[in-house]
């Protein structure tokens, strides 16, 4: 076999069964290899940034990484904003990069890029092969490097003639190392903060978000006192009815300080000291109060949940009951579409075991509380900041979840960054509705313009921030992308369409003109 079927076959035998690809010239040899390889479904993507995004969705909620497979230096740039989304959640992802032949590289062709100087700042692995019998050794690298918890970006770079000339035979995988145990002097730090009678805050992330560590944390909040809230964005939530509730850090600074005003003591769990998205004139950087300590109760790449049991049996909570929310969701809305009512019929919506991918920005700020009540469901979040993740998310989420219907919450400019991402749902027969909020304009930068300082936007200054002229139609884009879809301007609207596409298996667009 040659190097690119060596590959191919090393991916599937690690268990890495699903590629997201944008390929060129230089990974023909990898997609010819695809067909005489057994058990590796292939995925297209129409632009890199949809590739990328998919694979952390994939990620996310398989637990477990997918290969992209993408064209030089230039197609890697293409999908880096959504590859540094990834590396802030912690998804695990094997990027393949096309390279020219190795004897081809000095001739400094147009596609000459320096790749690892590009993949560096977003991989935790890089590697260039250096000839085909070194490919599948490489590639088991790369699973072993992804698979390394918490999760991280592995960047394999593929000469052309590595894939083509004959490789080895597929390489086993290194065994990877599990979570790292917690000090017994974490938990007793930990421990003495929650007894200590003063304001305490339990702030949780990553693994510490599933089921199984929100019923520990919400025991040992419910024993000690403490308040219990996740930081502002998280890379999956399990949320709703029966489960524990808890607020989130918010991104505003004003409320965020409001919120956090008073504590003195801080238990991270996967997470750091709360700090401001932005820099803002006469605001802080760090959100909690000065004289507040924190204790590092567990990294994400140590045992959280270990952790948090633990922490219960220090402070005696394991037989303390389970506060879980069992309020029942809200009525649907009706009359004119707000925030708050869109928020409202989503929580009545929702189906149970849902999956919701959350890139609203402006508009959905509120619909984190209402849907506390709404049936039990998974909630994704942009972790990195990189507008332009929502819909392939949504994509890699459908991907690796067919049994669950996936609802993307998107705002209509962080949609036109990947849009083409409802072209990969139609042709996969993805499960994925989408909600586009349209009020016409980059909404959160206008406030943004008064946060730093920059005093009274005049028409130039607005006419970078709006969307207008022309409006854009999502309806009429979706559907140029095999996606049916709907515009809605009222609750009754809403609520009818926002059925409608739960109802329907496959993809399903509504436009909502807020």
């Amino acid at each position: 076999m040659n190097g690119a079927e060596s590959l191919v076959r090393t991916l599937v035998g690690g268990g890495v069964d699903v590629c997201f690809a944008n390929p060129g010239t230089s990974e023909m040899h990898f997609v010819a290899a695809l067909d005489r390889v057994e058990g590796m479904r292939c995925v297209l993507g129409l632009f890199e940034g949809v590739v990328t995004g998919a694979a952390d969705g994939y990620a996310r909620m398989s637990e477990k990484p997918a290969a992209t497979l993408l064209h030089l230096g230039p197609g890697l740039a293409n999908g880096l904003a959504n590859i540094h989304n990834a590396n802030k959640a912690s998804s695990p992802m094997i990027n393949i990069v096309g390279d020219h032949a190795t004897y081809h590289r000095k001739y400094d062709a147009p596609l000459t890029s320096d790749i690892e100087g590009l993949a560096r700042p977003s991989s935790h692995w890089v590697k260039t092969s250096p000839d085909a019998k070194s490919i599948a050794a490489d590639g088991a690298a790369a699973i072993a490097a992804a698979r390394t918890l918490p999760g991280q970006i592995a960047t394999l770079i593929l000469p052309a003639d590595t894939a083509w000339n004959d490789g080895a035979s597929p390489a086993p995988v290194p065994a990877v190392a599990g979570p790292k145990p917690v000090s017994g002097e974490a938990i007793t730090e930990a421990a003495r903060a929650l007894r200590s009678g003063e304001p305490c805050l339990i702030l949780l992330t990553g693994r510490a978000l599933r089921q199984d560590g929100l019923e520990l944390a919400g025991k040992i909040a419910a024993k000690t006192g403490a308040r219990l809230m996740a930081q502002g964005s998280n890379a999956r939530t399990q949320r709703g009815r029966g489960r524990v509730f808890l607020e989130r850090v918010p991104y505003v600074v004003d409320q965020a300080t409001k919120v956090l005003a008073g504590f003195k003591h801080i238990i991270l769990v996967g997470t750091k000291m709360p700090v401001a998205f932005f820099a803002y004139p006469n605001k802080p950087s760090l959100l909690a109060p000065a004289d507040a300590q924190g204790h590092l109760l567990a990294r994400l790449d140590e045992d959280m949940i270990g952790a948090l049991g633990a922490l219960s049996e220090e402070v005696d909570a394991l037989r303390t009951p389970v506060p879980v929310t069992n309020t029942p969701a809200p009525s649907k809305a009706s009359g004119r579409i707000t925030p708050e009512a869109l928020g409202a019929s989503l929580a009545a919506l929702l189906p149970e075991n849902a999956i919701v991918v959350d890139e609203a920005v402006t508009t959905g700020r509120g619909f984190f509380a209402p849907t506390c009540a709404a049936a039990p469901h998974d909630w994704l979040s942009n972790m990195g900041g990189s507008i332009g993740l929502g819909m392939p998310l949504a994509t890699g989420a459908a991907v690796a979840c067919p049994d669950r219907k996936v609802i993307t919450l998107e705002g209509d400019g962080s949609a036109m960054y990947t849009l083409q991402a409802l072209w990969t749902q139609a042709r996969e027969g993805l499960d994925v509705t989408t909600l586009l909020f349209s009020n016409r304009s980059y909404q959160i930068l206008k406030g943004e313009l008064a946060n730093v300082g920059a005093g009274n936007p005049g028409r130039k200054a607005l006419d970078m921030l709006d969307l207008d002229n022309p409006d854009l139609d999502f309806v009429a884009l979706a559907k140029g992308m095999g996606v049916p879809g709907a515009r809605v301007t009222d609750m009754e609207a809403f609520n009818r369409r926002l059925a409608e596409g739960i109802a329907t298996p496959g993809p399903y667009l509504v436009e909502i003109v807020c």
